[in-house]
């Protein structure tokens, strides 16, 4: 019969102290199936690619329109031909270079306030989580005042006593689009803080801004991803709104400065579609293909949306064998 060694043979052996290794919790993190996801989905791939067909010819645009393309280059109001493919406006002005040096102005501003409003709406929500508290009454409570507040009054407010410009324009769409990503975002960030590694993290002395970044921020990359294509989608937008309405720097050149310029010279009324149809198919173009890539990321993401598409295959391949 043998006996098990006792701990004071086991000091005598090893020559030191017995102790069973604490080992942390592994940490979960995001899929990596995630981008090849992405990558294999339909819907991301055309998305993707009419946002990059558009990002291209805003780069190309001097290439493609040199020149101011405020300049008149031909007659008054002319049908889209071969000399204009798509006509000149009541100025005569060429309208496919409008619309080619307008897509750099909205897309910078796009994509530069989606970027903006999705990092405070992060830091925010992070902070608000993590920190509970003082800190979390104190950012809720600014929040919920960016919330209650109805944005589209607040935008023309702040548009209109704000010296115009592109800074201006971007800085008003910021204040007024970070509040609903916060609020997502922290209860996200709640969520995740409650998992096991978060805690061994914090008991092992990790600091604060590390925890945030590097354990509760990776996985709530599907959930940020589709935060800043809804803040591009709604600063595309808004920009063009506030353009539209004549509260933006009407001397640059964008796809909301080309409404803005449409509706004051009378092309709705005059018939002359091809002033106003191709700046505002660019805006639904894009917004559209960004919807395709934010769907694209929740049916990656989503096992529920999963299982319903590989049902649907599922069903159609039955339907074909019989």
């Amino acid at each position: 019969m043998t006996t098990a060694p006792t701990i004071d043979g086991l000091r005598a052996e090893t020559g030191e102290d017995a102790v069973p290794a604490v080992t942390r919790p592994a940490v979960r993190r995001p899929n990596r199936s995630f981008v090849h996801g992405l990558l294999t989905n339909r819907k991301a791939t055309f998305g993707a690619g009419v946002v990059l067909l558009f990002i291209a010819l805003a780069l190309l645009a001097p290439v493609l329109a040199p020149g101011d393309p405020m300049r008149i280059t031909g007659a008054i109001g002319e049908e889209p031909s071969a000399a204009h493919w798509l006509g000149t406006t009541a100025k005569g002005q060429d309208v496919l270079a409008l619309t080619l040096h307008g897509a750099r102005s909205s897309l910078f501003v796009g994509f530069t306030v989606g970027i903006l409003a999705t990092v405070l709406g992060v830091g925010v929500g992070l902070a608000s989580a993590f920190f509970g508290k003082v800190v979390d009454e104190v950012l809720s409570l600014v929040t919920n005042v960016f919330l209650l507040v109805p944005s589209l009054p607040l935008l023309v407010i702040l548009a209109a006593f704000l010296p115009p410009g592109l800074t201006t324009v971007i800085l008003v769409l910021v204040l007024t689009g970070w509040a609903g990503s916060a609020r997502v975002l922290r209860s996200q960030a709640l969520s995740i803080k409650a998992k096991d590694y978060v805690a061994a993290a914090q008991v092992s002395g990790e600091r604060p801004w590390r925890i945030m970044v590097a354990e509760i921020l990776p996985n709530m990359a599907s959930i940020v991803m589709g935060t800043l294509l809804g803040c591009v989608i709604g600063a595309i937008g808004a920009q063009a709104g506030l353009e539209f309405l004549g509260l933006g720097d009407i001397s640059r050149v964008s796809w909301g400065t080309n409404l803005y310029w449409a509706g004051n010279e009378g092309a709705l009324m005059t018939g002359a579609w091809w002033v106003f149809v191709p700046s505002g198919f660019a805006i639904a173009a894009v917004a559209f293909a960004l919807a395709m890539i934010n769907y694209a990321v929740d049916e990656v993401t989503n096992p529920r949306l999963r299982k319903v598409k590989h049902a649907g295959r599922t069903g159609r391949r039955e339907e074909g064998r019989a």
